[in-house]
């Protein structure tokens, strides 16, 4: 089953797009008014990461953030609901050139045994970047977990919140 979708808005604002590829993949897509230098540290540098990684409608703060990006660096990001309850995402980089591609696995920590292999490229045109965020799942079962769990919303106010972000850095 292939789906697409895009996210409405109500004020003109680039468009986050998701789609179902196969049985174990997805494919997010959005472009962002700024070059790919200021997408790629948001993307990346622990600092800038706290200030979206996490949907704030969904009562979720960064209360920890590390990232030694480089290959074979890990990273691990924890995260607190209002309740109290924490959670980690975290894993390692395979690939990286500055800018421009970025492979890395991402672990949920309840999931330990399901990986996901994320690749993000970035293509910067006329000041504007492009940025392709390729997850391939371990199984199809583990894709539809993610879907189930609210992932999708999550994932486009967290690329809004980019959004805002990168404009703030250029």
């Amino acid at each position: 089953m292939i789906a697409s979708v895009s996210s409405e808005t109500a004020a003109p604002r680039n468009l986050t797009t998701m789609e179902l590829k196969a049985e174990r993949e997805i494919i997010i897509s959005r472009t962002f008014n700024g070059p790919a230098r200021i997408v790629f540290d948001a993307w990346t540098r622990p600092e800038l990461v706290k200030r979206w990684w996490a949907p704030k409608s969904h009562c979720v703060e960064v209360v920890g953030c590390e990232a030694d990006v480089r290959v074979g660096g890990k990273y691990r990001y924890t995260l607190r609901r209002d309740t109290g309850d924490q959670f980690s995402f975290y894993g390692e980089y395979s690939e990286l050139t500055p800018h421009s591609r970025l492979v890395y696995t991402q672990i949920f920590e309840p999931f330990p045994d399901s990986p996901v292999v994320v690749t993000v490229t970035l293509t910067e045109r006329n000041g504007k970047t492009h940025l392709v965020s390729h997850e391939l799942y371990p199984s199809k079962e583990a894709r539809e977990g993610a879907l189930a769990s609210g992932m999708e919303h999550g994932m486009r106010e967290t690329m809004d919140q980019l959004d805002e972000l990168v404009a703030s850095l250029r």
